[in-house]
């Protein structure tokens, strides 16, 4: 907590700086959610059940400057590891391990310049990918539904972004920098400079009479690691795959129905390669990476209510070496998830907000092992009710 105020009482301090500096504008949101949990897992007919009850907490602070001629910097503070398992989207979940110390770090933070026809930035970005499911189908092909991009990976990645009007849509391209192992490297050899893990996503957002399309493509420059499958059927996922060259891509839509917006998306992704022998990719050196899924989601929001289905299929035949998990098997992924809430405003003015929010998430998993000869399905429920404060 002294940490937390000790950020909060420096960013007020700058927000005050001399008339020279740039004026840093101050916002944020703080959370409390009560989330029961209920879960039935079935291995070769016998199923496991486990519920839960959670209180959890998140506090995010965000800092913006404008400094003129377009230019700008903006950041938000969080804590990305509350639980020690990843991050969790910045939920603290009250009576782990020092659960009561919240310290705040960077965990966004960019800089650059919006001008007329063009904008460029870089630094740590953000992904919104809670509404673009192009992320979690690229770094999650076997388990990418209940947004875990959003919540594994904080929503963000370092990266450099332009953009720039051409027709009647925008055309965007980000250069991600991905990981830093050099893969590939020879030994004594000195190539191994431009060998760490890179990845660029172009997308080209339009309208078409009342429809907006966005159609993207995220292609890995570089061999890098892809979180392929989960140490079990709703756990959270480990590193199985390393070092190729996954590609992504597809479309997402919406169009506006009297008072409701629909949308849609459709991606497909594909995996294949040979993991290079090499030190730095461990014992999955000489893996035969070898995946193909798609994944499919519908929206409608109304008002305050939102809600999204979605439905995700991958096949994977890959043979991993040496390592425990999956070998010379093919697995193929079945996975649905619906998510509905509805956010209710108790205040609302222009310092500020306070809402409530019952959401509901459901999601199903089935694993079909063929050289197991044993199938593995689960479904959880989420009960969620969630007291935020925007200021």
């Amino acid at each position: 907590m002294k940490k937390m105020l000790s950020l909060a009482a420096v960013l007020a301090v700058l927000s005050y700086a001399s008339p020279a500096s740039a004026e840093l504008k101050l916002s944020g949101d703080a959370a409390v959610r009560e989330r029961g949990e209920f879960k039935t897992t079935t291995t070769t007919g016998v199923d496991t059940k486990t519920d839960d009850l959670k209180t959890q907490y998140r506090i995010r602070l965000n800092a913006a400057a404008d400094l003129g001629d377009g230019y700008f910097f903006k950041a938000q503070l969080m804590n990305e590891s509350p639980t020690g398992v990843g991050g969790a989207g910045g939920w603290q979940t009250v009576g782990y391990s020092n659960a009561e110390l919240y310290p705040l770090g960077v965990s966004q933070f960019y800089f650059g310049r919006n001008l007329q026809d063009c904008h460029y930035s870089v630094g740590r970005l953000p992904l919104g990918s809670a509404k673009n499911p192009v992320f979690d189908l690229t770094l999650y092909p076997t388990a990418p539904l209940e947004i875990p991009v959003d919540t594994y990976n904080n929503d963000r990645v370092m990266a450099g972004n332009y953009g720039t009007k051409i027709g009647n849509g925008d055309l965007n391209a980000t250069f991600v920098v991905l990981d830093n192992k050099v893969g590939q490297d020879t030994a004594g050899s000195g190539d191994g400079l431009f060998n760490d893990g890179y990845g660029l996503l172009v997308s080209y957002k339009t309208t078409l009479g009342n429809v907006t399309i966005d159609p993207q493509v995220i292609t890995i420059l570089t061999k890098a690691d892809v979180f392929a499958a989960p140490s079990s059927i709703l756990a959270i996922p480990a590193t199985v795959h390393q070092g190729f060259r996954p590609v992504t891509f597809g479309t997402n839509a919406s169009v506006p129905v009297g008072d409701a917006k629909l949308g849609c998306s459709a991606f497909y992704t594909r995996g294949s390669g040979t993991t290079p022998t090499n030190t730095v990719y461990g014992a999955a050196s000489g893996d035969k990476v070898d995946y193909f899924g798609y994944l499919l989601r519908v929206k409608a929001e109304v008002g305050n209510f939102t809600a999204w289905y979605d439905h995700n299929s991958t096949t994977d035949k890959s043979t991993v070496t040496g390592t425990a998990g999956l070998t010379a098997a093919k697995h193929t992924y079945n996975n649905n998830f619906v998510w509905a809430q509805y956010k209710v405003n108790l205040h609302q003015s222009a310092a500020g907000s306070f809402s409530v929010t019952p959401t509901l998430r459901y999601l199903t998993a089935k694993d079909n092992n063929d050289l197991a000869g044993t199938d593995t399905s689960a479904k959880r429920l989420r009960t969620e009710l969630y007291a935020t404060v925007t200021f």
